[in-house]
């Protein structure tokens, strides 16, 4: 019995040893003088991947070009201006965004799907007018995007933190303090706006208008922001 007891209060002070244990540790830390600041960055960027949708289709042409000679044609005139086909053209699954251009078809007419991206929008122009004098005229605007997005996010995460450091000594100094290391420092958010397409219809209809190259303006700039929570110590 009385080991049984023995036994009992043991494990009854251990119970009763672990939460003030728990209490002492946020205690120390809630004793120390400390700043919490939020803060934020963005910064706006050029999407430099920009990706067409090329469809070819046997119909477009009454059935008098194969789709073959079409592809021909459009590996021609894409080389001319300067693209690689084999780094900037790739062919069109069913499980993309072209599959309706497959399953809608009612005759044996052949059809083929193509991405194409390109790295600024005058070559996206340039590229549309040369298909069009091909005879292609099935193409429209998929995407755009930012090829160093991640690196982009990392260096913006980092002038978020040495913002905030900024913001914590800029309300110190007047009381004659500093600001000392960081207990704690969390990433609220890091947010990227993709490119939203405002017309890339009006692209295309301009570079049947004249024979003039396109002019080289760039696409609507993308918004990439880091938010984060920084508590200081205050000395």
């Amino acid at each position: 019995m009385k080991k049984y007891l023995l036994r009992l209060g043991m494990a009854l002070g251990a119970i009763l040893i672990i939460p003030f244990a728990g209490n002492a540790q946020d205690k120390n830390f809630i004793d120390q003088p400390y700043l919490e600041t939020n803060s934020r960055v963005d910064t706006l960027v050029v999407p430099d991947r920009i990706y067409l949708g090329i469809v070819l289709q046997e119909s477009d042409s009454k059935g008098r070009t194969s789709v073959e000679k079409l592809e021909n044609k459009m590996a021609t005139e894409l080389q001319k201006i300067g693209i690689n086909l084999q780094e900037q053209l790739m062919l069109a699954d069913l499980s993309s965004n072209f599959k309706d251009y497959f399953l809608r078809s009612t005759d044996v007419q052949k059809s083929k799907a193509f991405t194409l991206v390109v790295y600024d929008a005058q070559m996206a122009g340039k590229a549309i007018k040369a298909l069009e004098g091909a005879g292609i005229s099935n193409i429209s605007f998929r995407g755009a995007e930012v090829s160093n997005l991640d690196e982009l996010k990392v260096s913006m995460r980092s002038k978020a933190v040495l913002k905030a450091k900024e913001q914590a000594q800029a309300m110190v100094e007047p009381l004659g303090q500093s600001v000392g290391k960081a207990l704690y420092i969390s990433d609220l958010s890091t947010e990227y706006t993709p490119y939203q397409d405002r017309g890339p219809r009006v692209m295309m209809e301009m570079a049947k208008s004249d024979n003039a190259e396109p002019i080289d303006v760039p696409f609507n700039k993308v918004n990439v922001q880091a938010m984060v929570n920084v508590k200081f110590m205050i000395q």
